[in-house]
């Protein structure tokens, strides 16, 4: 049951999958499905802080690489290109939006990056980021639950 409760945590922080698969992963491997929804919520809501420190200091360094800015380049187009629109327009309601979105590509790890390639503030955005991670995870939880409870 450990085991399951640290990949609950590891696919929830994980930018393959966040809370939208770490909760279907802990629910589904027999967790407690309150705890898979407080595990996966705190560690999903843990990579904003991690992921700016990571643009702000270590980011500036790896840019020396060629490899890694031609993909840090390619990754910031793709976030500027899917939450730029509804950042200009919305703000950080369309932050929350658009991280509330529990689909690939749109949450956290990229309200992140487009927080600070639109240099927004931190505090705002921090809180934009953590509504829509909670109400993404309440949705993937509910159907998870429920899903799992139809069969």
């Amino acid at each position: 049951m450990l085991t399951e409760i640290i990949f609950t945590f590891l696919w929830s922080i994980s930018p393959f999958g966040e809370a939208k698969v770490g909760i279907p992963y802990g629910i589904l491997n027999g967790v407690n499905p309150l705890l898979v929804f407080v595990l996966a919520l705190v560690a999903n809501i843990l990579v904003f802080p991690l992921m700016l420190y990571f643009l702000d200091k270590i980011n500036i360094l790896f840019t020396r690489w060629f490899w890694y800015k031609k993909s840090a380049i390619w990754v910031a187009r793709r976030a500027k290109k899917g939450s730029g629109e509804k950042l200009e327009k919305y703000g950080y309601v369309g932050l929350a939006l658009f991280v509330m979105v529990p689909l690939p590509g749109t949450g956290v790890y990229a309200g992140s990056i487009a927080t600070y390639l639109f240099n927004m503030e931190r505090k705002k955005a921090f809180l934009a980021n953590a509504i829509g991670i909670t109400i993404s995870s309440l949705i993937v939880w509910g159907i998870t639950h429920l899903g799992q409870g139809a069969f």
